[in-house]
């Protein structure tokens, strides 16, 4: 995410990190850079010019040129003007009323129908709605099907008519279905167009008049780039949403639009799409986003994706094994599958400070941890649990049983071996020594 734009913006600042002279002429210097790594990312241009000229008003007004971290000072300064940009604080949804209606709208392939499956199943575990998913696309052939896919999956209900080709009168049932059987939120998904068309904008407008919705979100998709912001420009000036979704985010590595959206159309960017799967959403934070865009990584994001998944009751069990050294290759398996519940591997290393730079090209994939699950599979409960039996033999059988060369094997158990004596130096405070030992292992 951003990856581009990281490398970039670090590059421009690095002059200006350290404890050296710093001059007026070099700020001004590495703000040029700054634009340029903006402009490039794809940022609207009047905002990209307006940022830096925030930043070299406030820099200059605090004195950056005599203060004893000048370096540390310019990256905190435009960390909050990145912060700012993207809106400053995040923005919740909002669920007022005893039915709370909220209204889908974009452009074709932007994701809405999707997002409108991610948004329900959020509602229903986070918020304790009782969310009904309702399509009111009646153009595009699988949109109705898809949504009921979606809806199987989730375990939500769908609100379909496929007799009535008017999308204002389903939209109308559905409120009123809604309210007859419990449901406390109407999720609408509209349909979208290739383009902007006279058309599709008197549509959702009608939509929107008809059910009232407490909430309008667009949503766009965030490797148009600046397309998106455009795109965003339109449908507010004849909708006034509420709030922008960006999805796909995890394939962004520019960040226009996440950077440009909200200084054009002035609506906070409410929630972001970081993957394929249902539970790939999170509400947008400004100064979380700002830090990872600086490689400081989000880990207030990366704890509360934790907290999701992990059981407090569990966690004391774990950490009871560690200090006693019986940390085993099953509990290993267990945490790999708790990580893989989390969401997207690549996202989640990007929230731990200097991760990214320090993997450099490094590949990281959710397929990762497929060679190490087949052979800890292979294995019986007994080498699992004390990995040091495996002998010559037990390793050809693993290894012909899991399809990988024994060195795989070799590998994981020098790894494993590192590991958890990495994680008791973590219990027993050996923070130096275990930072030491993280240097020898990719």
């Amino acid at each position: 995410m951003f990856n581009n734009l990281t490398d970039k913006l670090n590059s421009a600042l690095k002059v200006l990190k350290g404890q050296g002279k710093i001059t007026e002429i070099n700020v001004a210097e590495t703000l040029k850079e700054v634009r340029r790594a903006l402009l490039e990312a794809d940022v609207n241009f009047k905002t990209a010019k307006e940022f830096t000229l925030n930043v070299k008003k406030k820099a200059l007004g605090q004195n950056v040129l005599t203060t004893i971290n000048p370096g540390q000072l310019m990256v905190k300064i435009v960390k909050d003007e990145l912060t700012q940009l993207m809106g400053g604080n995040s923005e919740g949804i909002n669920l007022s009323g005893t039915t709370s209606v909220i209204l889908m709208s974009g452009l074709q392939g932007s994701g809405k129908t999707t997002f409108s499956g991610k948004l329900s199943k959020y509602l229903k575990n986070k918020k304790s709605k009782n969310p009904l998913l309702v399509a009111c696309d009646v153009y595009r052939p699988a949109a109705i099907e898809q949504l009921k896919v979606l809806g199987d999956q989730l375990g939500i209900e769908v609100f379909f008519n496929i007799e009535e080709k008017n999308p204002v009168k389903i939209a109308k049932e559905s409120v009123k279905y809604a309210k007859q059987t419990g449901k406390n939120t109407v999720i609408i998904d509209t349909a979208g167009r290739l383009a902007i068309d006279d058309q599709m904008m008197i549509e959702i407008r009608e939509i929107y008049d008809a059910v009232n919705p407490q909430e309008t979100l667009f949503v766009v998709d965030s490797m148009t780039g600046q397309d998106a912001v455009n795109t965003a420009k339109a449908f507010n000036d004849i909708l006034n949403f509420d709030g922008v979704v960006l999805t796909k985010l995890d394939g962004d590595t520019r960040g226009g639009a996440a950077l440009s959206i909200k200084s054009v159309v002035n609506k906070p960017i409410k929630f972001i799409g970081t993957g394929e799967k249902m539970d790939a959403i999170d509400v947008f934070h400004p100064q979380r986003m700002a830090d990872r865009i600086l490689g400081m990584g989000d880990i207030v994001s990366l704890v509360e994706k934790a907290q999701d998944v992990y059981d407090e009751k569990q966690a004391r069990i774990l950490s009871k094994k560690i200090a006693k050294s019986q940390f085993g290759l099953d509990d290993f398996l267990d945490q790999i599958k708790k990580i893989k519940q989390m969401g997207d591997i690549k996202d989640m290393v990007g929230m731990i400070p200097g991760a990214s730079k320090a993997l450099g090209d490094t590949e990281i994939d959710n397929d990762s941890f497929k060679h190490i699950e087949a052979l800890i599979y292979s294995m019986t409960p007994k080498e699992r649990s004390n990995p040091k039996i495996i002998d010559v033999s037990r390793k050809k059988r693993i290894s012909k049983g899991s399809g990988l060369d024994v060195q795989e094997l070799n590998k994981l158990l020098k790894q494993f071996d590192q590991m958890a004596k990495m994680m008791k130096m973590m219990q027993g405070g050996g923070a130096s020594k275990m930072m030491q030992m993280m240097k020898g292992m990719k």
